[in-house]
């Protein structure tokens, strides 16, 4: 049986503006097994996801469990769970970090503020390496079992990155998924060279286009619009684009506003269009035809004029 990641691959599926969208993340360990819906089938009280994931809805925060990769044993004996809350916007990406005793606390947090970047009021500011959570989740599809977890284990074994285990960051399809903080750039159909390379980069502070899903702080459409003006100008600082009004012109079609920090600006003209010929989004599926966005214009509108693409 072909993998969905395999048939994704041999079809060369894009992988722009197939990034999860989230503004902020708020990232809780939980060792031990993950079943397909983690924040309610995990050793975690499903009672205590339930009302993470109600809290969270519609705040642009988005809730996901997380592990060290390894053996996934869990004692059950009462511990301290690491909390990692990241704001992925450009102007005001942070990250901060608590240890909780009991993950039931967090859903008193105001997440529409944390949403907007805000203080969370909880934990320190995190000074540490970059943040990589790679997808490891074989309950919600096995290829991010099979992909994720050896991947997860080697770029452990470099020393010098926080790496973590992931339940979910979508696109299973794009085995093995990665995600970077602060920037929340997503990534897919990794190795474990590539990753690193894209961990040292968000140390410098930039972005590497190259496998790039798109970031999370944008909608879908304003993913593709970001990451075809990096490629139009070769800017690769991860503050120096900024997507602004999304402008829905149709039900596929988007215009959406890019600036760039030295003043120049685009309006770029993003569709939606099937995925062609039919493939599983999921193994295990029935053949779909999953949306893919395309830039077809991209047309400067203040300061420096851009280059036609």
């Amino acid at each position: 049986m072909i993998t969905c990641t395999r048939a994704s691959a041999d079809l060369a599926e894009p992988l722009e503006a197939t990034a999860p969208v989230a503004r902020t993340w708020l990232l809780v360990e939980q060792p031990g097994p993950w079943g397909a819906k983690a924040l309610t089938t995990s050793h975690m009280d499903p009672e205590t996801g339930r009302a993470l994931d109600r809290a969270t809805a519609g705040t642009g925060v988005r809730a996901a469990l997380i592990r060290r990769p390894g053996r996934h044993f869990d004692s059950h004996r009462p511990g301290r769970h690491r909390v990692i809350v990241a704001h992925t916007a450009p102007d005001s990406s942070w990250i901060r970090t608590a240890e909780v005793a009991d993950p039931a606390e967090l859903a008193s947090l105001d997440f529409a503020a944390m949403a907007a970047g805000s203080d969370p009021g909880i934990g320190t500011p995190y000074a540490g390496p970059p943040i990589v959570a790679v997808c490891t989740n074989g309950k919600r599809d096995r290829c991010c079992a099979m992909y994720g977890r050896p991947l997860a284990a080697e770029l452990a074994s470099f020393g010098g990155l926080d790496v973590w285990e992931i339940t979910h960051l979508g696109g299973h399809r794009f085995a093995p998924t990665m995600l970077v903080l602060p920037y929340g750039y997503v990534y897919g159909r990794m190795d474990s060279g590539h990753a690193k390379d894209v961990a040292e980069a968000v140390r410098g502070g930039r972005v590497v286009s190259a496998g790039c899903r798109g970031r999370s702080t944008w909608d879908r459409p304003g993913q593709a619009a970001d990451l075809a003006v990096r490629a139009l100008t070769g800017e690769d600082r991860a503050g120096a684009v900024t997507v602004g009004r999304t402008a829905e012109e149709s039900p596929d079609r988007w215009s959406v506003d890019v600036a760039h920090d030295d003043g120049r600006a685009w309006r770029v003209t993003v569709v939606r269009r099937p995925c062609l010929p039919p493939r599983p989004e999921s193994c295990g599926a029935a053949l779909g035809t999953p949306a893919r966005l395309e830039v077809i214009a991209l047309e400067a509108v203040t300061g420096n004029h851009a280059p036609a693409r």
